[in-house]
């Protein structure tokens, strides 16, 4: 039986008390949980008051609650046990041929993997973090408290914290994502898939199974940063629900033992259905280290080009194209506000078929289109389009060749002391080219520009 392990020591004594009420038992296993004070809920957990506020960039920061524990049901229960021994047994030969070869590009994290037991852990504790969303939902509007939650759950052998929980769960809730189908995409039903990044960053890139959700690997900085502007996140999502912006899903730490805690986020994976995108880009609008090597024809590997691979390509939406132009402005305004810089606008090509050129009707298109309309209090136009009838519509873009697959990813970089100081020194290194490193007014401007200089 798992004992409840004393209160974290860089917890705040003063803070308040969430409230959860405790979870309905599940039929076998249990793990004990306690809530409580994590250091990337407030700045000053940075150690540093001035990066405190260079991380904010003048967010909202929030109290967080202190400590109470709740029991949480283990993915162990013999219910999934049974249900996944019997999966196993049906997989036949071919059925994992034919897997496979969905997944060219992408590792499958089997055992005897590196990541194996990391990957493990995390499907264990994200089927227990869901499963307390799934029976005491948040109601009622988001409050400070919610942006400000931190659960942590203990399992054997490790613990699992959600950050923010409440304000997730509502934001997943607002996507018309239900519960139960992201708990069985990200728990142990499957083995998670590991991408090979062509990314500077030391981050480690996993898929769920069904390559839906897209996780990451974050330094803590980066964390802070996230949850101090996810008011600010989530309210603009509220002004424009068909934002750029990639969907935050949730936000975890992961602890081994007493080790270090390692952060990870899950958000919604911009290029899925997968299975037949031909092209993937990883767009700056910049020159310097821009450059991939492309797999040799025929290669399997799976390789997210960048800028300068693009050249001499354009994205043809016709009249769709006024729509994504003004929807980069928004975005990356609300980007430029943040004082956020070197995002990445993923780009991804597919060819599309006869019979899905126009496949559904206006009306159904308009009725999906202004779900979550904004109440006629709210100011201000919403920049809408008309969805098309395919799973992961926000990201996607009908042109009357092709399909585009297009979001706004990497939204933690901050336009600090650091990075200005990297500015002058790239300017120095590298005369009379573009590069990541400038204001944030300046990168918002040449992305938008990148954008409209290769759209038709």
């Amino acid at each position: 039986m798992l004992q409840p392990r004393g209160r974290d020591p860089q917890a705040f004594a003063s803070a308040p008390h969430a409230h959860w009420a405790k979870p309905r038992p599940a039929p076998q296993d249990w793990s004990v949980a306690k809530q409580r004070r994590d250091p990337v809920t407030a700045a000053g957990g940075l150690g540093n008051a001035s990066k405190a506020r260079e991380a904010a960039a003048g967010a909202m920061a929030a109290p967080s609650p202190g400590p109470h524990e709740v029991l949480a049901p283990s993915p162990e229960a013999g219910h999934r046990a049974s249900s996944s021994s019997s999966r196993r047994r049906r997989r036949g030969l071919l059925w994992r041929l034919r897997d496979k070869q969905l997944r060219l590009g992408l590792f499958e994290i089997s055992p005897g993997h590196e990541l194996h037991g990391l990957s493990c852990m995390m499907q264990a504790g994200l089927w227990a973090a869901t499963q307390v969303s799934i029976d005491h939902p948040p109601t009622g509007l988001l409050t400070q408290e919610d942006f400000s939650e931190v659960l942590t759950q203990v399992h054997e052998g490790f613990e699992l914290g959600t950050l923010a929980g409440p304000a997730f769960a509502r934001l997943r809730h607002s996507l018309g994502l239900v519960e139960e189908d992201y708990q069985a995409a990200l728990g142990p039903g499957g083995p998670y898939l590991q991408f090979l990044s062509t990314s500077k960053s030391k981050a480690s890139f996993f898929l769920s199974h069904d390559q839906r959700f897209f996780l990451k690997t974050q330094r803590r900085r980066e964390v802070q940063v996230l949850l101090a502007h996810l008011p600010r996140y989530v309210q603009h999502l509220q002004l424009h629900p068909h934002s750029l912006l990639a969907r935050l899903l949730g936000v975890h730490s992961l602890r081994v033992a007493q080790g270090k805690k390692k952060y990870f986020i899950i958000m919604q994976s911009v290029f899925y259905p997968a299975n037949r995108i031909a092209e993937r880009y990883d767009i700056k609008g910049c020159q310097v280290s821009r450059w991939v090597e492309p797999a040799p024809e025929g290669s399997p590997l799976l390789l997210v080009l960048k800028d300068l691979n693009f050249q001499g390509k354009t994205i043809d939406l016709g009249p769709q194209r006024s729509w994504l132009l003004r929807q980069m402005e928004l975005d990356t305004a609300f980007l430029r506000e943040l004082n956020v810089l070197d995002y990445s606008l993923l780009l991804a090509f597919q060819h599309l078929r006869e019979d899905e050129r126009g496949q559904c009707s206006v009306i159904f298109r308009v009725v999906r289109s202004v779900q979550g309309a904004q109440s006629p209090e709210e100011p201000g136009p919403q920049n809408r389009r008309l969805l098309p009838d395919t799973p992961n519509a926000l990201h996607i873009l009908d042109g009357p060749e092709q399909r585009y697959f297009l979001g706004l990813v990497d939204l933690t970089t901050v336009y600090g002391l650091r990075k200005r100081l990297e500015y002058l020194w790239k300017a120095l290194r590298y005369p009379g080219r573009t590069f990541s490193t400038v204001s944030p007014a300046c990168y918002a401007r040449r992305l938008c520009q990148w954008v409209e200089a290769h759209t038709e």
